[in-house]
């Protein structure tokens, strides 16, 4: 936790500045937006689906391929 003391005749937004440059360096509100966008892990439902998805498409472009209809590009 970031944390000042204020100094004898310093402003309060004096204060507030190192306040800040404090928190920025410690790296807190970094840590708390990574904690607040974290995704939660797939299902393994959606992942059997997604791979279904993936395999049925690479078929299809195998296929596509070598009826001639698109080029090889890997």
């Amino acid at each position: 936790m970031a944390e000042i003391k204020r100094h004898e005749n310093e402003t309060t937004p004096s204060a507030l500045r190192r306040f800040t440059k404090r928190v920025q360096q410690a790296g807190v509100l970094s840590r708390a937006r990574k904690i607040q966008f974290k995704s939660r892990k797939l299902s393994d439902y959606k992942k059997r689906k997604n791979a279904l998805r993936r395999i049925a498409r690479r078929k299809e472009i195998e296929k596509l391929q070598k009826l001639g209809k698109i080029n090889k590009e890997r």
